[in-house]
């Protein structure tokens, strides 16, 4: 039985706030009551997007850091529990994408990578984690993907981070339960934002491309999973029948991803014979 989070007039941080999922969740807390402390790098774009939670009624602040900079995330943090008293949700939605071979990727891009999808979200968990504990509780909304769950040919190190918080996930549910905190872990598929550039894009499959979400369904999604006290989501979610045949027939779902992925990647068709 669905039963609301007790959201309203509570404080919820949110990371990645500038565009896409993040502001997109940004925006639906807001609709719910919650007063909102955004976090990215990109300072003017938080200033539009709080300027319009403002003129909607909301309260908003605004604290520029890069999360894959711990000391910046800490005082960034600060800065927002001071602003509104307390923190009460925690959602870390800043990250990175790469559409390339493993053997194609850069080093120092993917260190990047790793740095702000994994380290980003342990910097901002590690610093937020306190004051939530000091609010009574409250609720972490991890946003990991279906290449978390599911490995991704021409995304391995992606799908790496992304692996990385969903265990993180689930461990902290486990671990932060006792806390009253309660952990969820969001598992998008292809999102139509900015996060894809086009030469990127030209590397998925036509069949994937049509089936992109916008970043309001991911939003809409949370907040329904949140009010059923849900840890985990997928979104769409038909995509998470992809994990029980990868549990059933792994050999099968192999062959079926390449077989996809294959459509838009040369790179996976097996040579041809002389």
């Amino acid at each position: 039985m669905s039963r609301r989070a007790r959201l309203e007039g509570r404080v919820a941080l949110v990371s990645g706030a500038s565009g896409g999922i993040g502001s997109a969740l940004a925006r639906a807390l807001a609709a719910r009551g919650m007063r909102l402390a955004l976090l990215s790098r990109r300072a003017e774009a938080l200033e539009e997007l709080a300027a319009e939670l403002r003129a909607a009624g909301a309260s908003a602040t605004i604290h520029a850091c890069d999360v894959a900079d711990r000391a910046g995330t800490r005082a960034a943090v600060e800065s927002a529990a001071k602003s509104h008293g307390s923190l009460d949700l925690v959602a870390t939605c800043a990250g990175v994408g790469y559409h390339g071979l493993f053997r194609e990727h850069p080093p120092e891009a993917a260190e990047t990578l790793l740095r702000v999808n994994l380290h980003g979200v342990l910097h901002l968990l590690q610093a937020a984690l306190p004051h939530l504990e000091a609010a009574g509780g409250g609720y972490v909304v991890n946003v990991s993907s279906v290449a978390g769950r599911l490995g991704q040919p021409d995304e391995a190190i992606y799908s790496a981070s992304k692996f990385a918080v969903t265990g993180l996930s689930e461990a902290l549910a486990i671990e932060l339960a006792p806390r009253g905190i309660h952990v969820l872990a969001v598992h998008p598929g292809l999102v139509r934002t900015g996060f894809v550039s086009e030469a990127e894009l030209a590397r998925v499959p036509d069949s994937v491309r049509r089936g992109a979400i916008e970043p309001d369904a991911v939003a809409r999604a949370t907040l329904d999973a949140l009010d059923r006290g849900r840890h985990e989501v997928t979104v769409p979610g038909y995509a998470a029948g992809g994990y029980i045949l990868r549990a059933l027939a792994p050999g099968l779902f192999r062959r079926i991803l390449t077989r996809v992925r294959a459509a838009a990647l040369p790179e996976l068709r097996p040579p041809r014979r002389p």
